[in-house]
């Protein structure tokens, strides 16, 4: 059994394309594990959103930004709302993500996408061919928020959180950033993120699992895509605040 592991799509159909011609070089997959964050923050939400809705095998859950745009919309509009008179500048903030919230949901809706993405749960449970137990997750055990699973957590803290998530293998996102810790309790992955890097940069990141019932392997894989291309959709792609997701590429050339 192979498995292609990747999040945070954010919306970026070139680098999800980058990333499934990888997982094509390496002779493909049986199956798709996605970890969440499909489609605010990005140029094409409606373009990534539909690539991962006909990906075989795929097994999905909802990110933070995916809920707020599909399910939640509300708590985007009370966090604006909330600051508008003590903090002008984070509630332009959030004007910003209730208006990509708004047009993400209109272009899915318009598309089809929306059900898909509006249904993703909040976590996903698999068992690999030799009993592997897996959770998959966007942030940690139970939500698709918060701080996440830090890089550099103690080891006490990985095992704390394999023993909530009553898992030998816990996959999650959100944070953008590579981790993979393996403790006595089990093995904590976070494959990086597919756009929105941090600290800007056009290199997507994803990871291959090949299952057997002796065991699995994992190989963390990194592939560049077209920060220009990205740039050029983006001025012509109608979103309502390009600058706030240029803010991810602080210095594009």
């Amino acid at each position: 059994m192979r498995i292609a592991i990747f999040s945070d799509t954010h919306g970026n159909s070139i680098a999800l394309d980058a990333v499934l011609a990888d997982i094509a070089g390496c002779g493909g997959v049986d199956a798709h594990w996605f970890l969440g964050d499909a489609a605010p923050i990005g140029f094409d939400p409606v373009g990534t959103v539909q690539r991962l809705m006909t990906l075989p095998g795929m097994v999905a859950v909802h990110g933070n930004g995916d809920r707020r745009v599909a399910t939640d919309p509300g708590e985007v509009r009370a966090r604006f709302e909330s600051l508008i008179a003590s903090d002008p500048a984070g509630a332009a903030g959030w004007r910003s993500i209730l208006a990509e919230s708004r047009w993400v949901r209109d272009g899915l809706t318009a598309a089809g996408g929306y059900g898909w993405l509006a249904g993703l749960p909040l976590e996903q449970r698999q068992t690999l061919p030799d009993g592997t137990r897996v959770l998959l997750v966007h942030a940690s055990p139970g939500t698709d928020q918060g701080s996440g699973v830090p890089v550099d957590a103690p080891d006490d803290t990985i095992a704390a959180l394999l023993r909530e998530a009553d898992a030998d293998l816990l996959l999650v996102g959100h944070t953008h950033r590579v981790v993979d810790r393996a403790v006595r309790a089990g093995r904590v992955v976070n494959p990086g993120s597919v756009s929105n890097p941090p600290g800007g940069g056009s290199t997507a990141h994803w990871v291959l699992l090949e299952a057997t019932p002796a065991g699995y392997h994992l190989s963390h894989r990194t592939v560049e895509w077209d920060l220009d291309q990205m740039l050029a959709h983006l001025a012509v792609s109608g979103h309502p605040d390009p600058g706030h997701l240029l803010e991810f590429w602080p210095d594009p050339g």
